[in-house]
């Protein structure tokens, strides 16, 4: 569109100026004011080209900084001639805004995601570009870990790079009522069910679970689906070459009402609230003596008390018995967002640039030190001596060959809200668990068929 207007400006002014021959004096004066009004659109068109826009979800500390600090060093110090213009947008609006955008082709040159469905459909509609040959070239490719960059792939290809956060889910536990009733850490699913056989049978709640916001219960449901049949049962439900009927989704909701019915939940599991930090109670007054939750809790039981912060151990959820699948593969993000980047030619070299001062080493230390854990090798070396419990975490992590998304996020809107009320279902016995995916499978069908 921009070329366009340029070019009929420029039409313009030739066609005028072509009249100034057989035009007296007032023609040449208008002809001269039809080509300074074309010098100064086609120069101001030609300064806006220099500007790339860059639309991310940092609105609060420390992910303003995060996003912002980079960009000021970026329009301060690169030689291209590119600045970058910096719009952050609260994260409930920010989907909404993003699609609006491209629905009107003015999609923004950087943006980020959660990666995932979001960012694959983004990239068959068009405004995502590949960046294995710029990540080949850059400086830090080496940096990154191999579960971020799996996660940034779409049909093998890379089109985003994630950078602000690793969050993934395991399995928080009290070491002091381990100690007292001589309970080792599980490695598979049958090993985790006789330690929680044990707790119920000294009237402890194995798992501190608050359920009516829908997502903590989607955890346990993700980890046993995800350790049962790996990761491509999933992909191949949502890309239609398979189903949520598969053996490892049902399998998954078995489990939860096996584990409902021994015990290992509290009583009213689905009216107790998350938000109102009902599970974490629990798990502090040893009511219960494990938490299924995201690494992100780390941080807030040693805000909260620094004293039972040094009582919590932390395990990855355990393999299921009898699967060949990889147990290193965490659910979560490895990422939390990741940049996708919608131009081509020297602004797409110019912006891909940025990612330098992301990947700088200095940089990378001091968004650590903030509270955000960027996904790269080795970074528990980084986090303080005083986090013990983050740095046994990202240990794993690093170690992780592949990230699960969360369904939820992965997920269009409305099948991922069918996935977390049939997980709520499961959880209060009131669904089957092969009825939960046949509902599961029966919403991805209907998304698959409105394409």
């Amino acid at each position: 569109m921009k070329r366009k207007r340029v070019l009929s400006v420029m039409m313009a002014a030739l066609m005028v100026a072509s009249m100034v021959a057989g035009c007296g004096k007032s023609a040449t004066a208008e002809g001269d004011k039809a080509g300074d009004a074309a010098e100064t659109e086609t120069a101001a068109a030609d300064d806006k080209d220099k500007v790339i826009t860059f639309w991310h979800i940092g609105t609060d500390e420390p992910d303003i900084s995060v996003f912002g600090n980079a960009v000021e060093e970026f329009n301060k110090n690169n030689k291209s001639g590119y600045k970058i213009e910096d719009v952050s947008v609260e994260s409930d609006a920010y989907k909404e805004k993003l699609l609006i955008a491209m629905s009107s082709g003015e999609c923004p040159d950087i943006y980020t995601s959660w990666s995932g469905g979001p960012m694959d459909e983004y990239v068959d509609a068009g405004y995502a570009q590949p960046l294995d040959d710029l990540f080949a070239k850059s400086e830090w490719k080496d940096k990154l870990m191999d579960s971020a960059l799996e996660q940034g792939k779409y049909n093998d290809k890379l089109y985003g790079i994630g950078m602000l956060n690793v969050a993934v889910a395991g399995i928080f536990y009290n070491k002091d009522i381990f100690q007292q009733y001589n309970l080792e850490v599980p490695t598979t699913i049958s090993e985790l069910e006789k330690v929680c056989d044990t707790l119920v049978q000294n009237s402890v709640t194995p798992f501190a679970l608050a359920n009516s916001e829908k997502w903590t219960g989607s955890m346990y449901f993700v980890n046993l689906a995800t350790r049962k049949g790996g990761l491509k049962p999933f992909k191949d439900a949502v890309a239609g070459t398979g189903s949520f009927e598969d053996e490892c989704f049902v399998w998954a909701g078995q489990k939860i009402q096996d584990w409902v019915n021994n015990g290992y939940f509290p009583e009213g599991v689905n009216s107790l609230s998350e938000g109102d930090g009902q599970s974490k109670q629990m798990f502090y007054t040893g009511e219960a003596a494990m938490k299924v939750m995201g690494s992100w809790d780390a941080g807030s039981y040693r805000a909260d008390n620094p004293d039972f912060y040094n009582k919590v151990g932390w395990f990855p959820f355990p393999a299921a018995d009898g699967t060949d699948v990889d147990p290193s593969i965490m659910i979560g993000t490895t990422g939390d967002q990741f940049l996708s980047f919608n131009c081509t030619g020297k602004k797409l070299d110019a912006a891909f640039e940025l990612m330098n001062y992301y990947f700088d080493d200095k940089y990378i230390q001091e968004t650590v030190n903030a509270g955000r854990v960027m996904p790269v090798k080795d970074v528990e070396k980084l986090i303080g001596d005083d986090q013990p419990l983050e740095k046994q975490i990202m240990e794993k992590v690093s170690e992780a060959s592949d990230t699960q998304l969360w369904y939820d996020q992965y997920l269009p809107p409305a099948v991922s809200q069918t996935h977390l009320d049939t997980c709520q279902e499961l959880f209060g016995l009131t669904i089957t668990p092969e009825d939960a995916a046949a509902e599961f499978q029966k919403s991805m069908q209907a998304n698959l068929d409105g394409k």
